[in-house]
């Protein structure tokens, strides 16, 4: 790409709007994933006779455990969450833009 077509895509607003979304939805997903993953981390500096705690009398599996397997399979749901939003939504303003660039390029 030249550089001309490198200035319509960000005169074009739809690519302000574009870097706000994404930005906003990366900081929010990112400071759920800290949130949970230092929260754990907490967990088992602060209350470490919770995390050893069993769930059951007659279970071998601790809450600390069982809150990993958590961990692991919350961020797996947000990835997912993250990956259909960007091959989604933000895909279509991403070409919407590419688009209006090779049209104002010709």
């Amino acid at each position: 790409m030249s550089s001309s077509m490198y200035a319509h895509i960000r005169r074009n607003p739809r690519f302000t709007e574009l870097v706000s979304k994404r930005t906003r939805f990366a900081t929010i997903l990112s400071a759920i994933v800290l949130t949970i993953f230092y929260g754990f981390v907490l967990l088992v500096a602060f209350a470490p006779d919770l995390i050893g705690s069993r769930l059951s009398g007659t279970s071998n599996l601790t809450f600390g455990v069982a809150a990993g397997l958590f961990q692991f399979i919350f961020f797996w749901v947000l990835t997912f969450i993250y990956v259909r939003r960007a091959n989604g939504e933000f895909d279509d303003i991403n070409n919407e833009i590419v688009r209006a660039a090779w049209k104002d390029e010709k």
